[in-house]
């Protein structure tokens, strides 16, 4: 997922969407209510790669090949940041750093032709970087007993890297760029301290896609650390002239959460 897009007509209705709800979320009774507390996550994944296609360039002189061939199946490390605080009744913000970084020896089983240099069939040595740093605004449209939905938009800033190494033959593929996505977030209580948790930044378009879908059971052991296991899915890509890289990742998380 070295890169990714959206297209302008969609992104601006989305943008449209939520600032009307951002407007209707300050109306009426919503600042009787008190500001949602400030939240740290540390997520530890597992992450196994389901499949990594490349090609650059992407317009019949570059070579199609899977990455996940070379670099292996994985498990690999995959570390999480996330700082959430409420900024009003029913808004918050929420911060991510979220690092992706492979690398593994394998061969290619044809002549392979990336970023101007040829590869020949036989082992090669390669690099993945997928970092990813994201800004969320999002507001709470369903509190209840058993369940609370927020809705917004997340800023993701995604900072990409493909390297391939054969003999003295070095060549590297970055891309660095923003990528508006949709966010939703929905919780379901189970009981006094326990919680099925539910989060997605997501959004497609006719050039690409870019989700990132995870699940969590939450644990409550004292008022203000909690602890959590779940599961994760990375997925997306872009198709253009300069490159094609579509990749999914699963993940196995476990972590805490620390109330300020």
């Amino acid at each position: 997922m070295p890169s990714g897009s959206t297209t302008p007509s969609r992104g601006k209705s989305v943008a449209i969407a939520l600032a009307l709800v951002f407007a209707g979320g300050f109306s009426g009774s919503a600042f009787a209510q008190s500001k949602a507390p400030s939240v740290i996550d540390i997520e530890a994944g597992a992450a196994w790669q389901d499949r990594n296609d490349v090609q650059s360039p992407n317009d019949g002189t570059g070579t199609r090949f899977g990455l996940d061939r070379v670099t292996g199946s994985g498990p690999f490390f995959a570390p999480r940041l996330q700082f959430t605080t409420g900024i009003a009744p029913k808004h918050e913000l929420r911060f991510v750093v979220a690092p992706l970084g492979i690398k593994g020896s394998g061969s290619f089983d044809q002549p392979v032709r990336f970023e101007g240099r040829n590869f020949a069939a036989g082992g090669v040595d390669a690099k993945y970087r997928f970092d990813s740093y994201r800004a969320t605004w999002r507001y709470t449209f369903h509190d209840s007993a058993g369940w609370t939905w927020k809705v917004g938009a997340t800023g993701k800033i995604r900072d990409a890297e493909i390297t391939l190494t054969q003999g003295g033959t070095t060549t590297t593929r970055s891309n660095t760029g923003f990528v508006p996505l949709v966010h939703l977030y929905g919780e379901r209580r189970l009981g006094k301290d326990a919680r099925l948790t539910f989060e997605a930044d997501a959004l497609a378009s006719s050039r690409g896609r870019a989700f990132d879908l995870s699940a969590r059971y939450v644990r409550d052991f004292n008022q203000q650390v909690s602890g959590f296991v779940g599961v994760r899915m990375l997925d997306g890509g872009t198709s253009g002239s300069t490159s094609y890289n579509f990749a999914r990742f699963n993940y196995l998380t476990v972590g805490l959460q620390y109330r300020l």
